[in-house]
């Protein structure tokens, strides 16, 4: 009995499938040739032989979101876009600067939404420097056992300071930001997560089930009680691999009921009961140190992928980092 529900091999296989064919038209030359040209375009139309794909370092680069990956991306490079103009305008994290952006309608060849960002010069990012010499890529990293203490809790205490500075803004709703204007930012769309995204991909989730586009949360037990109802929702809607036994099933119904009965009776949210109506706290599903880049000094050069981030309860920011 696996204590954890297991997504659909199925539906990974297929959205695997989906990616990998995506990825595969850029090996023609034609389609990466109109890419550069694009990019120089927008980024530096004075300079029409500056493109080169081939290059590691450049000015600026273009992002795509990839097809098999990412079941909203027109929503999810929106949510980015708004959540790193406001990181940069906000805070001193180090973050790539938004160039251009739109969606795919107007990116090249209708590829996929885009956005083109600065180009953040690095040297390695701070998962690569953590992992044991020599592990495969293959399998999940490994702190090196042989790290340096020191050096360790430098870097440690370096990550800390990004969550204690995305701790710090207060925000009214529980959602992903919207940009009103140059200097104004407003909680106004669902808080769309990681987990969510996986659902959809990898659990045979309907999207009918997550909450509608311009849902947000005005109280934490609130938006712990949706989660509970997707994860109701998930267990009965999985095609393959959900259960093992029927007395698996009848464990995990049962803890997701029970769950959904915690949540609506606010136990979940006694300890910060203080905040069941805010103020609420940015937070990053997708934090972590892959998304870190280090420059030769192995200090801290930006922070990247911030599109599964939103407003959250201030549980999530306020629980030790996983």
């Amino acid at each position: 009995m696996r204590p954890r529900m297991c997504y659909d091999d199925a539906a990974w296989e297929k959205s695997e499938e989906i990616s990998e064919a995506w990825i595969a038209q850029f090996s023609d030359l034609d389609i990466l040739r109109e890419l550069g040209r694009f990019l120089v375009r927008h980024h530096e139309p004075d300079k029409p032989d500056s493109f080169d794909f081939l290059r590691k370092r450049s000015s600026a680069i273009i992002r795509l979101p990839q097809p098999g990956a990412i079941m909203f991306p027109e929503e999810k490079v929106r949510n980015e876009i708004a959540v790193m103009r406001y990181i940069l305008d906000q805070t001193s994290i180090p973050a790539p600067f938004v160039i251009d952006w739109g969606t795919k309608k107007d990116s090249p060849l209708e590829l996929g939404p885009f956005i083109i960002m600065e180009f953040m010069d690095h040297h390695t990012n701070m998962y690569d420097v953590l992992n044991m010499p020599g592990r495969s890529r293959a399998y999940r990293g490994i702190l090196d056992p042989n790290f340096d203490e020191d050096e360790l809790q430098r870097l440690y205490g370096e990550l800390a300071h990004i969550l204690l500075q995305l701790s710090q803004h207060s925000l009214l709703h529980i959602g992903s930001l919207s940009q009103v204007d140059d200097f104004t930012w407003e909680v106004a769309h669902r808080p769309l997560s990681m987990p969510m995204n996986e659902l959809i991909r990898l659990g045979s989730l309907p999207q009918a089930c997550l909450p509608s586009l311009d849902t947000t949360f005005d109280t934490a037990s609130s938006y712990f009680e949706s989660l509970a109802e997707l994860h109701i929702a998930h267990l009965m809607n999985q095609r393959n691999d959900a259960v093992d036994s029927a007395d698996d099933c009848r464990r995990k119904f049962v803890a997701r009921y029970l769950f959904r009965k915690l949540a609506r009776e606010q136990k979940l949210t006694e300890r910060w009961a203080s905040f069941e109506n805010g103020p609420f706290k940015l937070w990053c599903d997708d934090f972590r140190p892959g998304n870190v880049l280090l420059n030769k000094d192995s200090k801290i050069a930006a922070v990247v992928d911030w599109e599964f981030t939103y407003a959250a309860p201030i549980e999530f920011s306020y629980a030790p980092p996983w």
